[in-house]
């Protein structure tokens, strides 16, 4: 196969950014809006006071807020997906052959070699991070590196540049991080409203003046909370929805690279299997590692329905479905093996 441009990858990661750049002011203007409507509302009603106020962020200083975030986020990104998975970069002096093919797979699509990091991890996987195709960095575990034979380390490896030649690694970079700040935004809610209650609860013996403002000062936080945690929930659900019209996506065009790079479908469909059958029978410890929110970037999700239930991964409840099913993605390789062996 030959190496071809994926049209539909590049609109994915336009709509993507463009989501990326909107998201965040609807998300503080939604937020802004309700507080300015119901919750002014509920403490005239509470107080019998008028509140003539209202809460407002000037949009200079959201921007500028806003911008420091994606410049931290591109900036420090890959330092930060490096330290949690645990991983260090390496040189060739440790690691020749994983170096050797790296470099030689990246010849193969006119790109500068990446570094390489590897992390200790016994869990099969590899990602990418990297604002720039110069400045990328494929990360792999000792898992991985142990339990491949060359052809399905190298067909694992391939995949990896052919993100890295799409260039959806910078888009990854910071798509990532906006369903992971919806959803922490909305457990923080929800960790304060826990407190409230835990608070008003402790108060036994309170005077009517002081439990009237005890009284207005929880119901003011318990609605701010209940505001904050239903804006930060509906977003959420709309950062991942977009943010899935590109995660998903990439992974079958990145497998097509693969392909076109190494010219063995065979090999990556099997070391995908190996993948996911391996992390199947991991222990929950070893999963937990690799739990959290670089789920999207791996080659493998470690969040497969045969996990079952009773394991309880921050990737279900963060990046659920990031990847395409792997028997599909087996499938649509089996098909590419079919159709090179007809030529």
């Amino acid at each position: 196969m030959n190496w071809e441009s994926d049209a539909s990858l590049r609109v994915r990661m336009v709509l993507t950014l463009a989501f990326v750049v909107i998201l965040p002011f609807a998300f503080a203007y939604t937020l802004l809006y309700l507080l300015n409507t119901v919750g002014l509302d509920l403490l005239e009603m509470l107080t019998g006071d008028p509140w003539n106020g209202e809460f407002y962020v000037h949009p200079g200083l959201l921007a500028a807020g806003v911008g420091v975030g994606f410049l931290a986020q591109f900036a420090l990104g890959k330092r930060m997906a490096l330290r949690s998975a645990g991983a260090r970069e390496v040189d060739s002096g440790e690691y020749p052959e994983l170096h050797a093919t790296v470099t030689r797979l990246a010849a193969q699509v006119d790109l500068p070699a990446p570094a390489v990091a590897v992390s200790s991890s016994a869990v099969p996987n590899a990602f990418t991070v990297g604002r720039s195709p110069d400045s990328a960095t494929i990360v792999v575990t000792e898992g991985l590196v142990d339990r491949l034979d060359d052809a399905q380390l190298e067909a694992v490896l391939a995949h990896e540049l052919a993100h890295v030649k799409n260039r959806d690694v910078a888009v990854m970079t910071l798509a990532y991080f906006l369903p992971s700040l919806t959803y922490f935004v909305a457990m923080a809610a929800y960790v304060v409203l826990q407190g409230v209650f835990h608070v008003f609860g402790s108060f036994r013996h309170v005077d009517d003046d002081g439990a009237k403002g005890l009284a207005v000062a929880v119901v003011v936080l318990v609605v701010s909370a209940v505001l904050t945690l239903a804006v930060s929930a509906a977003f959420w659900v709309g950062s991942f929805l977009f943010f899935r019209l590109l995660a998903r996506y990439r992974e079958y065009t990145a497998d097509r690279g693969a392909v076109a790079l190494t010219g063995d479908p065979g090999a990556l469909a099997t070391a995908l299997r190996t993948l996911d059958e391996t992390m199947a029978d991991l222990p929950d410890d070893d999963l937990r590692e690799q739990d959290g929110g670089l789920e999207a970037l791996y080659v493998a999700p470690i969040d497969a329905p045969q996990f079952g239930d009773d394991r309880e991964l921050l990737s279900r409840d963060l990046f659920p479905e990031t990847h395409p099913p792997t028997d599909e993605r087996i499938d649509r390789l089996r098909e590419m093996d079919a159709e090179l062996e007809s030529r």
